[in-house]
């Protein structure tokens, strides 16, 4: 811009790091605490009421789910969340990220505490009321994505703003590890308390009444953290990137900033100049000028999300299924239903605890050293890798003694991706859009990356099926096996590598110079 710049934006750009930013980190970010936690506790859940509802009387192996439950048990959150990320993302822009932020959360609460209260007489409308509610959640954590990406990214300074964005991220990484340690202690408290012999031993005596509590506390539990931080999210003021570009009140934008970043910005700071004149010339998400400028953006930041979480949520969702597969969880009869939850919550907690969660925080560590670009392609190099590591050599690691050598490079698949493409696309679209697109923009990219995930939970389970008739599991036909799905993992991960050239680095830009919201910074 030739001339002066709204003093209150510059302000924040290089503001120093206050209380007020780790503050907003956790109070953000408990909302990707609850996605996590409920993503988690989910896949673990589903083999559970699959033994207490479908369990056939007379039959070599416990109940589980049918396909077309467990698609929409697995699945109805992320069309939830799909439809949150592109509703909320544009009523964040037209009314202000504020004013909707507080609606997300009560939703997460509120049906959190819902599924896991899920009625009926039947085993029907159990699974039915249980997909609704995990609708209306997944439409919270969906509104979610954008609003919190979006307001952590205006508040933040330029130099230290991709660290903050991976930090709300990251919050997702202790959800898991709540997720995993809920689980394995109620799992653990409840078989103390009523055990129960394997399978094999007795069918009916091997899923208690009680175990029909499990999955509803594991489910409720993860109300509370979000409720927590409620308060706080109310009292958050709206940002300043809004409020001086959009509503236009530079005033108000610096009194807010003042208060909370401990930073004096007079009124007469606060002053538009020419941007206010510039910034009325605005165009449109439709337009040719949003095209020209921000299209192949747009277009990058979409897909790279969209193959990323194909092969992303696939393995997260279905990772019980690999373990079994190859021998590293015992199989079904051999346990009871308590004992095969602990067992399969432990082996996810272990590669959470491994590979999952360190990835986030090397993203926070680095992003702003390394770029967000970087480590996008560095990402997705390496998850095709890893996946190409374990497809090819895969009767190999289904042999006895490999399988502790499967689960560490499965493990590395998560920290790559973590150190990579599931952080960097989400912290991209939230810093290279114009302000009043920027939530917008944000929820369509993020939305593209749920139609991923569900293209994983659905395809996936289909595809990991034996070729081998005999060992499908129950209600399956045969599909490609588990090593031709990870051969179409490495694809998609492959392809993600391509498309992320389609995006540029804002490390250590501005927003408004980023986004080209002025001629000149």
């Amino acid at each position: 811009m030739a001339g002066e710049q709204v003093q209150v934006l510059s302000a924040l750009d290089v503001a120093k790091t206050q209380w007020y930013h780790f503050t907003a980190i956790i109070v953000a970010g408990m909302g990707f605490f609850t996605d996590a936690y409920d993503l988690f506790c989910i896949s673990l859940v589903t083999k559970l009421i699959g033994r207490i509802y479908y369990t056939v009387d007379g039959s070599p192996k416990p109940g589980s789910l049918p396909p077309n439950v467990s698609a929409a048990v697995n699945g109805v959150a992320f069309v939830g969340t799909l439809s949150g990320q592109l509703f909320f993302g544009w009523l964040g822009d037209k009314l202000g990220r504020k004013t909707v932020y507080g609606i997300t959360l009560l939703l997460m609460i509120f049906c959190s505490v819902a599924s896991g209260l899920s009625f009926g007489h039947t085993r029907t409308s159990v699974m039915a009321t249980l997909c609704f509610f995990r609708f209306w959640l997944g439409f919270g954590i969906g509104g979610d994505y954008p609003l919190s990406a979006t307001i952590m990214s205006e508040y933040a300074n330029k130099r230290t703003r991709g660290a903050f964005i991976a930090a709300v991220f990251a919050m997702q990484g202790f959800g898991i590890l709540a997720g995993g340690a809920v689980a394995i202690g109620i799992t653990a408290a409840f078989k103390s308390r009523f055990p129960a012999p394997p399978y094999a031993v007795d069918p009916a005596a091997s899923t208690p009444p009680q175990a029909d509590f499990v999955w509803r506390l594991i489910l409720m539990f993860g109300a509370l953290p979000a409720a927590l931080t409620f308060y706080w999210r109310m009292k958050m003021p709206e940002t300043a990137r809004y409020t001086a570009l959009i509503a236009k009140n530079a005033e108000r934008a610096a009194a807010d900033m003042s208060k909370v970043l401990q930073v004096e910005i007079t009124k007469q700071d606060a002053e538009m100049g020419p941007l206010g004149s510039s910034y009325k010339r605005s165009f449109g998400l439709f337009s040719c000028e949003f095209l020209r400028r921000h299209g192949r953006h747009l277009l990058g930041t979409a897909s790279t999300w969209l193959l990323l979480d194909i092969a992303y949520y696939s393995q997260n969702l279905f990772q019980k299924d690999i373990f079994s597969a190859v021998g590293w969880i015992p199989a079904a009869q051999t346990m009871s239903a308590m004992d095969e939850l602990y067992h399969i919550a432990r082996a996810q907690t272990l590669i959470a605890l491994c590979g999952t969660v360190p990835g986030y925080w090397f993203t926070v560590a680095f992003i702003d050293t390394f770029g967000r670009f970087k480590i996008q392609l560095v990402g997705f190099f390496m998850m095709t890798a890893f996946m190409l590591g374990l497809a090819v050599p895969y009767e190999h690691w289904t042999r006895p003694g490999n399988h502790t050598w499967f689960v560490v490079m499965y493990g590395f698949t998560f920290f790559f991706a973590n150190f990579g493409p599931n952080a960097t696309t989400f912290i991209v679209p939230a810093e290279i859009f114009p302000a009043r697109l920027r939530a917008t923009c944000h929820g369509i990219s993020a939305a593209s990356g749920k139609v991923g995930a569900i293209i994983g939970s659905f395809g996936f389970q289909y595809l990991a099926q034996s070729q081998d008739p005999d060992k499908v599991a129950h209600g399956y036909r045969p599909g490609i096996g588990v090593r031709n799905s990870l051969f179409l993992l490495a694809v998609c991960s492959g392809l993600g590598f391509m498309l992320t050239f389609l995006v540029p680095e804002p490390k250590g830009k501005s927003l408004e110079e980023i986004s080209r919201d002025v001629d000149e910074v």
